[in-house]
């Protein structure tokens, strides 16, 4: 049996070096669809189920999530799931009674048929899945913990006061919410009094700007080494220098050539009045400081009125 061998294209080196152990039969030559460029002959290659995720972009919403989906989708060593928020670990139905993992694995395609890891062996392909909400769930750290204590989480966080704006203005967008926003904020508490509710999720416009408290849920059960905590504003900047830091903590090569483009834009009816941003910033002036302290961010920016 012949190795598998190597072509050029007009797009620089296209390589078939390793194939999953899986690999059966030599088959028909393989014909590039971009350039018509025949690659001689391709191992066929059996299914390849998902059966444990490798990473989980955590957190939080309204922070650059659907962003990152977007650049994780593009890339050809990362597997993601059907769709984006698969909400597996934050459903108290599903952790009602003994859990049934399949119910998560089985939303990803198994890798030898993904078209975008033809090239990736198994051991090169990484799973993950983008749902913002577990970073808030209280219950969901020690569910990701239980089903792969070697995950890596990736949270991004964004300036609380902004995020609840943000926030709020979706749920505006969505007909969710009825309320202008000081209003909504003086009624959160009794919202979001009963736990683990519809109106926790949808309603926690300032409880889910106290990072400091997620954060040492995530860092109770998993080492720094295994949590990458990447900031929105330097997400949004500085966006392929964080994509390359985000991309080495999973363990995949850069990606390069992709054209950026805003995502998830929901239009904003109106601006954050400057008394709205005053009220926030002492809201929370102390929890920036705890943060501060526990990433060693400088969150100068997130204090400006």
């Amino acid at each position: 049996m012949r190795a598998p061998s190597t072509a050029k294209t007009a797009d620089g080196l296209v390589w078939l070096q390793k194939i999953v152990a899986t690999t059966s039969e030599v088959t028909q030559a393989w014909t590039s669809s971009d350039r018509g460029s025949t690659i001689g002959p391709v191992f066929s290659m059996k299914r390849c189920r998902v059966e444990r995720l490798d990473f989980i972009v955590a957190g939080a919403q309204k922070s650059g999530t659907t962003a990152l989906h977007y650049f994780l989708k593009k890339h050809p060593q990362i597997a993601l799931p059907d769709r984006q928020e698969l909400h597996f670990f934050d459903d108290e139905e599903i952790f009602s009674c003994p859990v049934d993992y399949e119910r998560l694995h089985r939303h990803f395609r198994p890798l030898a048929r993904s078209t975008r890891l033809l090239f990736a062996t198994a051991r090169q392909a990484t799973a993950g899945e983008v749902t913002p909400s577990y970073l808030y769930w209280k219950p969901a750290m020690e569910r990701i913990w239980n089903y792969n204590p070697q995950i890596k989480l990736v949270i991004l966080l964004r300036n609380p006061i902004d995020r609840a704006f943000a926030h709020w203005n979706m749920q505006r967008f969505k007909d969710r919410e009825p309320l202008d926003f000081l209003d909504a904020l003086k009624e959160e508490p009794r919202r979001i009094a009963q736990p683990l509710t519809v109106e926790s999720r949808r309603f926690a416009y300032v409880d889910r700007g106290f990072y400091s408290e997620q954060l040492e849920r995530v860092f109770k059960f998993f080492p720094r080494e295994q949590v990458k905590v990447v900031k929105f504003e330097d997400f949004r900047d500085r966006k392929q220098e964080m994509l390359d830091e985000i991309f080495e903590f999973l363990g995949v090569k850069p990606l390069r050539g992709v054209r950026d483009k805003d995502r998830n834009v929901v239009p904003y009816e109106r601006a954050m009045t400057p008394g709205e941003r005053k009220y926030l910033s002492g809201v929370f002036s102390a929890e920036i400081t705890k943060l501060k302290q526990m990433l060693g961010w400088d969150c100068s920016d997130w204090k400006m009125l």
